[in-house]
C-alpha cells in the first residue's frame, strides 16, 4: 500500500523541485539584469537575492529527500 503513496510524494518532490529550480533561474536573470542598470533599487535588488536563497535552501532540502541514503 505504501508505494503508491511514496510514488505519488516522490512525483509531486519532483514537479515542485523542478518548479522552484525555474524560480531560481528567473530570479538570477532579473538579479543579473537590475544589477547592470544604474538606477536599481538596492531595496528591492536586496529582496530579489534574499528569495533566491531561500529557494536554494528548498531546492537543498527536497534534493535531500529525494536522494536515498546510502548505508555503508
Amino acid at each position: 500500500m505504501n508505494a503508491p503513496e511514496r510514488l505519488d510524494h516522490e512525483a509531486v518532490l519532483r514537479v515542485r523541485l523542478e518548479v522552484l529550480r525555474r524560480e531560481h533561474r528567473d530570479l538570477d536573470e532579473a538579479i543579473a539584469a537590475m544589477t547592470d542598470l544604474a538606477t536599481a533599487d538596492q531595496l528591492t535588488l536586496k529582496r530579489l537575492k534574499k528569495r533566491k536563497l531561500l529557494l536554494k535552501d528548498q531546492i537543498a532540502r527536497i534534493e535531500d529527500e529525494l536522494t536515498p541514503d546510502i548505508i555503508a
